[in-house]
């Protein structure tokens, strides 16, 4: 059962992580930059043998894309999983996750853009534990709406006339946001700029195409800084709207697009 879109109840403060893909020591970096206490588990190793203890009535939300491309996805999932199970965090599901879900049940999917590092690296657990990273991240909401409707998180974006909604065109629009379905000269999807024109009320914290710099749009702000590119891995503290990065510790996956 998928966990309801609608957490308008919930009004943090909040520290909304951009994509990790895999890049545990620099999400330990953020965590630690951004208060929470990291230390070993008095519980069994799974999911995490790490307990995470966040600042007084703070909690973390990540915005989906903890697997492929980077080294250490299993570690990344399992801490993710433990912080959602303990109440210190939230997760919407990203692209990349979907699609690791659908490889793990057997779906035929095109391994690519970094999804073999996931594969090779789940191949080393238990069949239990494989399933339990599956089922956790197949439960994962599309987008979630926050403080009384006030915040929305996203992977890759949610339009006004979709917030709140469950439904086969919200989840699309939350994992590949929307394109002109053409594609630039890095063989990329051409994106459509809803951020431009969206006037909706709430503010939309969202990742998902990698930005040099996040900048503030309509309300809306784009915090994937491509960690595990080189770049760094950034929160944006809310209702604060204070950006807190951690640089990574090396690029750990090739991409052909430079930051802009």
């Amino acid at each position: 059962m998928l966990m309801p879109v609608d957490q308008r109840a919930e009004r943090g403060p909040f520290d909304i992580i951009g994509d990790v893909h895999g890049c545990l020591d620099e999400l330990l970096d953020l965590l630690l930059r951004l208060g929470y206490q990291v230390a070993p588990s008095s519980t069994a190793a799974e999911p995490s043998p790490l307990s995470v203890i966040p600042p007084e009535g703070r909690r973390a939300v990540f915005l989906g894309d903890l697997v492929d491309r980077g080294p250490k996805v299993v570690e990344v999932v399992g801490l993710a999983m433990a912080m959602c199970e303990a109440g210190a965090a939230f997760c919407v599901q990203g692209n990349h996750d979907a699609k690791l879900v659908r490889a793990l049940r057997g779906r035929s999917v095109r391994v690519a853009h970094g999804l073999q590092q996931s594969l090779e690296q789940l191949a080393a657990v238990s069949g239990g534990q494989k399933a339990r990273i599956a089922e956790f991240l197949d439960r994962l909401p599309s987008h979630l709406v926050l403080d009384s409707g006030n915040l929305v998180v996203a992977h890759a974006g949610m339009k006004e006339e979709l917030q709140g909604l469950d439904t086969a065109a919200a989840r699309a629009f939350a994992l590949y946001g929307e394109t002109t379905g053409e594609v630039d000269e890095y063989g990329l999807p051409v994106r459509c700029d809803w951020a431009a024109n969206y006037h909706g009320g709430a503010t939309v914290v969202y990742g998902h195409t990698p930005v040099a710099n996040p900048t503030w749009v309509n309300r809306t702000i784009n915090i994937d800084t491509g960690c595990v590119f080189g770049g760094r891995l950034t929160a944006l503290r809310y209702p604060e709207r204070d950006l807190v990065s951690v640089p990574a510790r090396q690029a750990y996956y090739y991409s052909p697009k430079p930051l802009v």
